[in-house]
């Protein structure tokens, strides 16, 4: 193997992706206190553009310059959260997952100036947020809440509701967590409430697949448990070929004892019709699980619901 002496970071320059290069660099420097890095920022079209994001080619929309850079040779590694990288079409040709860091938490919670529950909220609260998850599954638990439209990062959305552009927040406790705003949170919320995305809490490093060198160095961070939930989750959302205006909700979990099951969801926008399915993978590795699970909602209908939304 020939030796690395830096590696060139490429990621968003949201103070939530750069928190999350932070966590990348400092177990790096844990396992191979040799090696410098060094940080590449750029601005993607999501973090630019604050409408609907579906117009602007839905989740590549997060990824695409990251992309672009790696594959110029402007940097070596890309750091992804595993829920921005769009599932229904393969990576960028030349690049590949080098490693899964491990799982953070995978659950969504409230923000409320005044420390109010969901449950507690009255009747006409605005809840910012613009997750179709999100907004489908309070349509079915909390109906009489009313949900408007909120993009930006974290730190942005927490100034929106301060400014009063909604009455409460919901976020990514992984988020909240990384850019060290937990003290925001006042209800955490059970995934049996609002069940996560597909990649929920997962970061990702992406490298050049002919970087043998760089993927043996950066495959040490990976955590075998995750890899495997990942997995079951991504092949799910592939061959359910969902798009960033389908409601899909779902977590896989391994178990101490190894066994790993994968539970999922796909929701009307409205919430009025939800599919279930919830599976263990016995003997099947974590791709046929999640090729499994999509199957199961594919027969009860997850097709047509998702091609019947516009996007």
């Amino acid at each position: 193997m020939s030796t690395l002496d830096q590696i060139r970071i490429v990621s968003r320059d949201s103070p939530m992706a750069l928190a999350q290069v932070e966590r990348v660099r400092a177990e790096l420097a844990a396992l191979h206190p040799g090696i410098r890095t060094e940080v590449v920022p750029v601005k993607t079209t999501g973090d630019k553009w604050m409408g609907d994001l579906s117009l602007v080619e839905g989740k590549g929309a997060f990824t695409k310059e990251v992309d672009a850079a790696l594959l110029a040779g402007e940097a070596d590694l890309a750091v992804h959260c595993v829920k921005d990288v769009p599932a229904d079409r393969p990576l960028p040709a030349g690049t590949v997952f080098a490693a899964f860091l491990e799982r953070d938490d995978v659950r969504d919670a409230l923000i409320h100036p005044g420390g109010l529950t969901l449950d507690e909220l009255p009747e006409g609260a605005r809840i910012g947020t613009s997750s179709v998850r999100r907004i489908a599954q309070l349509a079915v638990s909390h109906p009489h809440l009313e949900c408007v439209p909120m993009r930006g990062n974290a730190n942005r959305r927490l100034e929106k509701l301060a400014a009063g552009d909604a009455d409460a927040l919901l976020l990514a406790v992984s988020g909240l967590e990384r850019i060290g705003r937990t003290d925001v949170i006042t209800q955490t919320l059970s995934t049996d409430v609002m069940c996560p995305p597909i990649g929920a809490g997962v970061l990702a490093l992406q490298c050049r697949e002919g970087d043998s060198a760089l993927i043996d160095t950066v495959s040490d961070l990976g955590h075998p448990g995750t890899h495997r939930e990942v997995t079951a989750e991504r092949m799910f959302l592939h061959v359910l070929q969902g798009h960033c205006n389908s409601p899909i909700a779902g977590y896989a979990r391994s178990e101490r004892n190894g066994e790993l099951s994968l539970r999922a969801k796909v929701f009307s926008p409205d919430g009025k019709v939800i599919l279930n399915a919830h599976e263990w993978a016995g003997r099947l590795d974590p791709a046929t699980l999640g090729t499994s699970v999509a199957v199961a909602l594919l027969r009860q209908g997850a097709r047509e619901l998702i091609d019947g939304i516009p996007h």
